[in-house]
This record gives structure tokens, sequence and C-alpha cells, in this order.
């Protein structure tokens, strides 16, 4: 492979959707809140009820918050709730406001899902939030040092 002749913006589109679309999201299809909130321990890490977490340091704007911090040794175990939360947060919605103009968005300033069907909502806005800034990249990319 060439990487000088790469198109790096088609190939960072295609990496995600064709993840998203034949391995992530049909194994989301029908998430319950049951299965969303489900615990594998006591305390995994979670998003919560505001209120109802006993997480040292909790983060969230809304009704529901995430455990946040320090992390434990060893790793705690954590949730699908908190796993999507990191995805649409930390993964996504950080970086479409980073790289891509939208709005601020952080773990404390997040108002999490309480519901599977409203996690996978968040989910999929930001992804297609983060999909038409690559696309708007171009074929030269993001600017830089180089460019």
């Amino acid at each position: 492979m060439d990487a000088d002749k790469l198109d790096w913006n088609w190939t960072l589109r295609e990496q995600w959707e064709v993840h998203w679309k034949h391995q992530l999201r049909a194994r989301l299809e029908g998430l319950t809140d049951d299965e969303y909130f489900w615990s594998p321990v006591p305390d995994a890490w979670s998003v919560r009820p505001r209120g109802s977490s006993t997480a040292p340091v909790q983060a969230g704007a809304g009704d529901f918050t995430i455990f946040a911090a320090p992390q434990p040794v060893p790793a705690a175990f954590t949730t699908i709730a908190w796993r999507l939360g990191h995805v649409i947060v930390g993964v996504l919605a950080a970086r479409n406001a980073a790289h891509f103009g939208a709005s601020a968005a952080s773990y404390e300033s997040w108002e999490y899902a309480g519901s599977a069907a409203t996690a996978l909502d968040q989910l999929e806005a930001q992804l297609d939030v983060w999909l038409a800034g690559v696309r708007s990249l171009g074929d030269a990319g993001p600017p830089g040092p180089d460019r």
C-alpha cells in the first residue's frame, strides 16, 4: 500500500461506516433498557440517575451521571450504558466539537441517556456529525503543518 496514494478521507469514513453497518449496529438492534443498565458486578461503572451513584467522581449535566474517575486498579467493570456514554462523548462528541465546529461537549456537560433508545439516538447523531465532518475535509484532508 502506498500511503501517498491512499485516499485517507474515504478510508477513514469507510472504516467507521463498515464497522457500524456490519458489526456494531446490528448487535445493538433491540437493546433494551434492562440490557443497557445491566451490571455484571455490584458497583460497575455505569450511567445512573443523579443522586443514586456512589462514585467518588460523577459527571453529567442532566438527570443521569456517569462514573468518571478515578480509574481503579484493577480496572472497573463497565455497563453497556457506560461504554456507550464513553463512545458518544469521549470518542465522538468531544472530537466533533474540537475538529468540526459542533457544540462543546465534555463528560461534565453531557446529558447522558436514561434509556437505551436515547443512547442509540445520541450515538447515531454524533456518528453522523463525525462522518459529515470527515467528508467536509475533502481529498486533501485536514490542514496541517505539512500542507
